[in-house]
């Protein structure tokens, strides 16, 4: 058996449990989404402008409804290929040979997603 006493206020609880349950972090996805893609142009290596330039974002889902998703992608796509993954990846040649990948997205788009994580902690957590 399992026994909890609780002394003091749960007050800031509350507070913080009413704050997630309005979403009021979720205002914030189309400043993220713009973060991620400024990241993700920066990040993407200098010989590749067009796909530098081809990085967006959507927002899907509703915030009311309580879900929500930023997508990044790259709108620079040759003959069903995008570039921006072969980049990432690397890819074959016509004759036989391979070209190593980059591993750029990754640590592109990593201190965004730590910045989403400060903000809606901070917002959550202010009294």
């Amino acid at each position: 058996m399992i026994h909890v006493k609780l002394s003091g206020s749960s007050k800031t609880t509350n507070d913080t449990l009413k704050k997630l349950a309005k979403r009021e972090y979720m205002s914030d996805l189309s400043r993220f989404g713009a973060l991620g893609v400024s990241a993700l142009s920066a990040a993407t290596p200098v010989d590749s402008r067009l796909t530098a330039q081809s990085w967006a974002f959507k927002v899907i889902g509703s915030p009311r409804k309580g879900r929500a998703t930023i997508i990044w992608y790259n709108t620079n796509v040759q003959h069903g290929v995008s570039i921006a993954l072969i980049l990432q990846y690397g890819h074959g040649t016509g004759t036989g040979g391979w070209v190593v990948g980059r591993n750029y997205i990754n640590p592109a788009i990593q201190p965004v997603f730590d910045q989403i994580a400060n903000d809606v902690w901070e917002k959550v957590t202010r009294a």
